[in-house]
Order: structure tokens, then sequence, then C-alpha cells
């Protein structure tokens, strides 16, 4: 089964998401964790304790957050397997649904990405 990589992109300083998001939030990972298809996933703290390593020229720098040029960041993600991409799709669109019904006031951006997987070894 393919697995999928959902992101919940969002412009920082929102505030705090309403109870009944978290509520339903709760309630759907339960569903889909108990159908096998939620694996993992969690929220994330803002950009103030963010560090950054780059990588550029050869050499590796660091860099601390907060980020005052930060406007969008990631505020959660979710790993998940599926039968299928179309599967997948309506999964994320129902994950977008919930914020949007009990966050209206708020713009997240639900991305799904597939998994790259290793290639299957060839017998010798």
């Amino acid at each position: 089964m393919p697995r999928f990589m959902g992101f919940v992109r969002m412009e920082e300083g929102q505030g705090m998401a309403p109870q009944s998001l978290f509520d339903a939030m709760d309630t759907y990972i339960g569903e889909q964790a108990a159908k096998g298809v939620f694996l993992d996933g969690g929220g994330l703290f803002g950009t103030e304790d963010t560090v950054n390593f780059i990588s550029s020229g050869g050499e590796v720098s660091r860099v601390d957050g907060p980020y005052a040029e930060a406007k969008e960041v990631v505020g959660g993600w979710a790993l998940m397997k599926y039968d299928s991409l179309e599967e997948a799709i309506a999964g994320q669109q129902e994950f977008a649904e919930l914020h949007a019904k009990h966050w209206p006031e708020a713009t997240v951006v639900a991305t799904l990405r597939q998994v790259a997987e290793e290639p299957e070894e060839t017998g010798a």
C-alpha cells in the first residue's frame, strides 16, 4: 500500500484553533487509525525555536529562529497509508473540510504528497 504525507500549512500568528476543531480532529484521526490509514502525525510548534542548517557551496551554516519573514509555516503533519491515490485525495479533502467547518476564519492549505518507496530488489 502506498504511503502519503499530509501537511497543514497556514499563516503563522493566526492564534489557537477552536476546541471544536481539536475535538473533530481527535475523532477523525481515531477513526482513521482504527482503519489502519493514519500511521503517525502531530502538530508543530511555531518558528520561534526553529533551527535550520543550510548547505551551500560545500559549507554548512546554522540559522536559528524566529524568522520575521516567515509568513506561511507547516503547522502539522500526518503519515498515512491508503490503497490508492484516489482514496488518499478523498481523505485529505475530508481533513481540509474539518478545518473549513470548525475554523472558517483561518486560511489553511492541506497538502498531500506520496512517499517515495525504495525500489524493489530483483532476485539474483
